[in-house]
């Protein structure tokens, strides 16, 4: 079945309202103290240097976290969103005593621990933290446990996080691990995740951050990328042609790894499954190799990686049917739209979002093409599809591009939506739209599950990997002057 050519946003594209909630909390406090010459550590500062402190945000790896402004003192930043199954890598941690403590807060009554373990995520367990309600997630406690060993030199420590519900449960915003000495038991020397944008250019567009990260694009690369398409003279547009900004790849799948080189670089096996398209991905997958690399797209030129969640139906995977990635724009005026910048890495949708989604609800909905809807699961999350049809899903990724950086902390920061048909503000630079359709080999019902887990934790990875002339001739003669193209600007539509 044809999907429609002009692809619209799903119009639920809220926040997380927790997050919401810290923000309205983060700015309430700057403006209550903003006159009063106090100054709260960490409001606008990244990590703060306290012998005998490891800062939460110092991490040299994560999942599921994220970094915020904290009220705290001493704080520089806290870490959150924090639930079970989540986890932190600290490197070169000194354990000078046996006596630890834990700086937390919580408004989660259910509660949970954090676990620090030694070496790996299942290794020699250190100590555990009990982690109750504190009244509010800036609220701030300090607890503390005793380790099962003192080893000597220094250590990688990972921070578990266990609970049995499923919400985020605790807030952390720095650990001890004995006694203060002369230097803090610093973690990772790398970049932290909340680093603030870089004024400098990067190296290298392809290179992985550890433990995430804003990071600049290449300006003299882009620069140059820009120029050569500005000098594009686009193609006529023949008379009958569909007047809708689009073109597309259609791609195979290329393999299938619980790897994500984006969230979770350079740790194989740390992620839930995905299933991967274009060439195939692994946890050292970057941009580089994806240009030296072959591909299941068959639009000339992309060499991008797209990759979901695995699909499974009673614990086994669900097959593909097809998968194609529109391109597109939601902008006004389309000619404004630029090829993405080289190596730009984006991530769309929360792996971590477990809400139920019945019929009609809007945004993460999986639905019928081909056939009508002829029923709903047991759960009411997934649609049963009549003969003929198969389970779908679209995924709209932002299109607005802050033009500074190829990726962000949490993956998305650096990409926005346009505001009234326009890239505007922080986010002023328009980006071809993407639009993942993904096709299972399923009439829905009973069964299913994501490797993330329910419907509404649908989500999608980009890495750009298009060779900049192919992606350059396509954005300017198909979305600049709003031609329909199929994979190469020739107007063939399909």
């Amino acid at each position: 079945m044809r999907t429609p050519p002009a692809h619209v946003a799903p119009p639920d594209r809220a926040r997380k309202r927790r997050r919401l909630a810290r923000t309205t909390l983060a700015a309430a406090v700057v403006a209550a103290l903003g006159g009063s010459a106090i100054y709260i550590a960490g409001a606008q500062a990244e990590e703060v240097a306290v012998p005998g402190r490891v800062q939460a945000e110092a991490f040299a790896a994560q999942s599921g976290a994220q970094t915020e402004s904290t009220g705290d003192a001493d704080g520089g930043r806290n870490v959150g969103w924090l639930a079970d199954g989540d986890w932190l890598r600290y490197d070169n941690v000194s354990i000078t005593g046996a006596d630890l403590t834990a700086r937390v807060a919580a408004l989660n009554t259910t509660g949970g621990t954090v676990e620090l373990h030694l070496g790996t995520q299942n290794g020699q367990l250190l100590a555990s933290f009990p982690i109750a309600s504190t009244g509010g997630w800036q609220k701030w406690t300090t607890v503390t446990a005793k380790a099962s060993s003192v080893p000597a030199g220094a250590q990688t420590v990972f921070a578990v996080l266990k609970s049995i519900g499923t919400a985020d449960f605790v807030n952390l915003n720095w650990f001890t691990f004995g006694p203060a000495t002369a230097t803090s038991p610093s973690a990772s020397t790398a970049p932290s995740a909340s680093s603030a944008p870089s004024s400098s250019p990067s190296a290298s567009p392809s290179g992985t951050p550890a433990g995430g990260g804003w990071v600049p694009v290449d300006q003299a690369r882009w620069s140059k990328e820009l120029a050569a398409f500005n000098a594009i003279t686009p193609k006529a547009v023949p008379a009958g042609t569909t007047r809708v900004p689009e073109f597309h790849t259609d791609c195979e799948l290329a393999n299938s790894a619980p790897d994500d080189p984006i969230v979770l670089p350079g740790l194989s096996g740390a992620s839930h499954m995905h299933t991967f398209f274009g060439p195939k991905v692994d946890a050292f997958t970057t941009t580089d190799k994806l240009l030296s690399s072959t591909t299941t797209c068959n639009a000339p030129g992309d060499l991008s990686a797209y990759w979901v969640p695995e699909l499974r139906k009673d614990g086994k995977p669900v097959p593909m049917k097809s998968f194609r990635v529109y391109y597109g724009s939601r902008v006004k005026d389309p000619s404004t739209v630029k090829p993405f910048p080289p190596g730009l890495r984006v991530v769309e949708g929360d792996a971590k979002r477990q809400v139920d989604t019945p019929k009609s609800s809007g945004s993460n909905q999986f639905w019928c093409a081909g056939s009508a809807e002829i029923g709903r699961s047991a759960d009411g999350n997934w649609p049963v599809c009549a003969p003929g049809g198969n389970l779908i899903f679209q995924l709209v990724f932002k299109d607005c591009w802050d033009g500074k950086n190829i990726d962000s902390p949490d993956h998305k920061s650096h990409m926005g939506d346009p505001v009234n048909g326009v890239c505007t503000g922080k986010y002023p630079v328009a980006v071809p739209d993407l639009s993942f359709m993904v096709n299972y080999q399923s009439l829905g019902g009973d069964g299913l599950s994501l490797a993330s887990g329910k419907p509404s934790s649908m989500h999608g990875d980009f890495m750009n990997a298009w060779e900049p002339d192919h992606l350059g001739a396509l954005v300017k003669s198909c979305l600049n002057q709003s031609a329909k193209c199929g994979v190469e600007p020739t107007f063939a539509g399909g």
